[in-house]
């Protein structure tokens, strides 16, 4: 990334935190999920934050209940500033429930979408079809992206089985996993019941895993994202941010804000 701010501050200040990276990334991931946004909201989103945004996803199953010619638009918007778009795990499961994987994956392509997550967050799923899946998915030029933990509070997988399953999916093709976080981020994956990562289990993850970079760490709250960036760096990638919290995660990875600007100033 250039030293300088964009103007009028270029030339002016810099960034109390360097090495943020720039688009096209393939560190430093930001994940939008999009709850149900009106085109309106999607174009305000974009003019204001795209440079800052490399996934949308658009969460649970909303993606049925637009209007198709919404969706289309949608979609179009976000394809056209060089952003990743792809429906919620959710959906991927409601399909998997009643037999129409295969069907699923076809019509996420054909609609337009440039990626998918393959998840079993409520359900459970074979290592047969989530292989599958993948399979699938990456031969019809999706980006896949596979997702570890279960979503009720306190039925998580075995943190070896969540750590087998991330290796398996990166074998078969996933580009990236996603550490499961939901939009609470309380007592779930890699989450205590107050939201704190669970300091012994991110250690063994990341150590496990040969490039951390691979994975994408759901982190709804401020302090979750503030954490991330001060025990990963300013290229960790974090999902599940909302629309109105994309500017402000930006500015943390930038030390803009006094919560990681005070990391700067103990160095």
């Amino acid at each position: 990334m250039d030293k300088y701010f964009f103007n009028p501050w270029q030339g002016f200040l810099q960034s109390p935190l360097s090495g943020r990276s720039k688009k096209p990334r393939q560190t430093g991931l930001t994940m939008v999920i999009d709850k149900g946004m009106g085109l309106n909201q999607t174009r305000e989103l974009l003019q204001t934050a795209a440079p800052y945004i490399d996934l949308i996803k658009l969460g649970f199953g909303t993606p049925a209940l637009y209007k198709p010619e919404i969706l289309a638009e949608k979609i179009r918007l976000v394809t056209a500033c060089g952003i990743d778009i792809f429906p919620g795990g959710t959906f991927f499961e409601v399909a998997v429930i009643q037999g129409k994987l295969t069907d699923f994956i076809h019509g996420v392509r054909k609609q337009g979408f440039t990626a998918i997550e393959v998840s079993d967050g409520t359900i459970d799923l074979s290592d047969r079809l989530r292989t599958q899946a993948i399979e699938t998915a990456a031969a019809l030029g999706l980006k896949v992206f596979t997702e570890v933990g279960k979503k009720e509070p306190g039925n998580t997988l075995c943190f070896k089985d969540m750590i087998r399953l991330a290796r398996r999916d990166l074998r078969c093709g996933a580009c990236r996993v996603i550490v499961e976080g939901r939009d609470p981020g309380k007592d779930v994956g890699l989450y205590d019941a107050q939201g704190r990562l669970i300091e012994k289990e991110l250690k063994e993850m990341l150590a496990t895993l040969t490039d951390p970079s691979l994975l994408i760490w759901e982190a709804p709250e401020k302090e979750q994202q503030q954490d991330l960036i001060l025990r990963l760096g300013v290229n960790v990638n974090i999902g599940n941010v909302s629309p109105r919290d994309v500017i402000a995660l930006e500015a943390l990875r930038n030390g803009l804000r006094a919560d990681t600007l005070s990391a700067t100033l103990a160095e």
